[in-house]
């Protein structure tokens, strides 16, 4: 699956299917950091990932 990152702009291609956790662990990125977008939505820890989904990682930010 390619896997669109942002901060800094990249793109990785990793083998699934896998989980969002096992994704962001392949890639050493904290879960409380990073939102997992599977082709728009938003995906839990445990949502499985396939490898014709179009993945976005982006940072989670907040302000006050």
């Amino acid at each position: 699956m390619i896997v669109r990152l942002r901060q800094p702009k990249r793109e990785v291609t990793i083998d699934g299917p896998c989980s969002v956790n096992q994704l962001l662990d392949q890639l050493s990125m904290n879960r409380e950091s990073f939102l997992v977008i599977r082709n728009g939505t938003l995906v839990p820890g445990d949502g499985r990932l396939d490898d014709s989904d179009q993945i976005e990682i982006r940072p989670v930010i907040s302000g006050g």
